[in-house]
């Protein structure tokens, strides 16, 4: 089955993975879900549907954002004003009281959305295109840089992922990437001396990531994880990577805690849904963004037909991701 397919698939199914863990209680912790989860019979007996397992936001936004990039001609491009006039579109995003920039949220929802621009956007020549896109995008709803760096930051793995690049690679190239962010921003944010302020948090606790997994280095090392790594050290290392002590709350740490999930897995569908979908944090977001950049990688061989068979959207999913007559569509735009 077609890896965009695939994609869209499991970006579902992650975030009804996660959701269900959320929705019903906060402090619910990664050792508890994973009971639950035995209790059910272990994830190969699971089948997802609308009244059990149901999708989040984090579903509906991304496909929004899909359906707008895969039209003929795309709304986000009309939105966007981005040109090298240096024009702004400050105006056009909320957050403004009286010419004082308010930040509307740094939360995960922009990285969530994302990784259809990605697909769109996936060329290395389509790369000023992508971060122009993912910015904006991000911007129309998370404001603050934590939040549409998320959303550069995910759209620009799952340009990685379908180009082939290294996983090792893909979180130092990014940070070679958010200067460029930075300079296209600088054109056209008009009050960027405040962006600014909050600019290096992103930045600094990805630098900081990269180096405990020793993967911040040019060269082609593993990532290192402690030796005993189960539910309760990943929460306690997912909250230490948070900005307020809940795993995937940010717009930086929600797709950081979904690449952690892709090293440490690899093909291992399971272990993945471990690491990135039952843990006591924003699951559902982590899921969201990790299933997606699996199905790419992989697709859906390894899947139990039960996570995706009933899924909710599950055909409004399969039309984004597979090209027809009547569809246009991601993966038809792509090549």
């Amino acid at each position: 089955m077609d890896k965009f397919k695939a994609a869209l698939l499991l970006g579902g199914v992650g975030d009804a993975l996660g959701y269900r863990n959320i929705s019903r209680e906060n402090s619910v912790l990664g050792p508890k879900i994973q009971e639950e989860l035995k209790e059910l019979g272990g994830l190969d007996k699971l089948v997802l549907s609308a009244e059990k397992w149901p999708v989040s936001d984090n579903t509906f936004m991304h496909v929004a954002t899909a359906e707008a990039l895969t039209t003929v001609t795309c709304p986000l491009q009309n939105s966007f004003s981005s040109n090298a006039s240096g024009g702004t579109i400050v105006h056009r995003v909320p957050g403004l009281e009286s010419g004082r920039l308010i930040f509307l949220s740094s939360g995960f929802g922009a990285a969530t959305k994302a990784m259809s621009i990605g697909m769109r956007y996936w060329k290395p020549e389509r790369l000023e295109t992508l971060i122009e896109v993912s910015i904006e995008c991000g911007r129309m709803t998370h404001n603050h840089p934590t939040g549409f760096l998320g959303s550069l930051c995910t759209a620009l793995f799952v340009s990685y992922a379908i180009q082939g690049k290294p996983l090792v690679q893909w979180g130092r190239d990014m940070m070679k990437v958010v200067p460029m962010a930075e300079e296209f921003c600088k054109k056209t944010i008009r009050h960027m001396a405040e962006y600014q302020e909050h600019w290096f948090y992103f930045e600094a606790k990805w630098q900081f990531y990269l180096e405990e997994r020793k993967i911040a280095e040019d060269q082609d090392n593993k990532p290192t994880f402690p030796d005993h790594y189960d539910a309760e050290e990943r929460d306690k290392t997912y909250r230490k990577w948070s900005s307020e002590g809940r795993g995937g709350r940010r717009g930086h740490d929600a797709p950081m805690i979904a690449y952690d999930a892709l090293l440490g897995a690899g093909d291992n569908w399971a272990e993945l849904c471990n690491r990135a979908m039952f843990h006591g944090g924003e699951s559902a977001a982590t899921g969201s963004i990790a299933g997606c950049i699996y199905g790419l990688l992989y697709g859906l061989n390894n899947i139990p037909k039960g996570l995706y068979q009933d899924l909710e959207h599950k055909e409004k999913l399969e039309n984004l991701g597979e090209p027809n007559d009547t569809v246009f569509n991601i993966s038809s735009l792509c090549f």
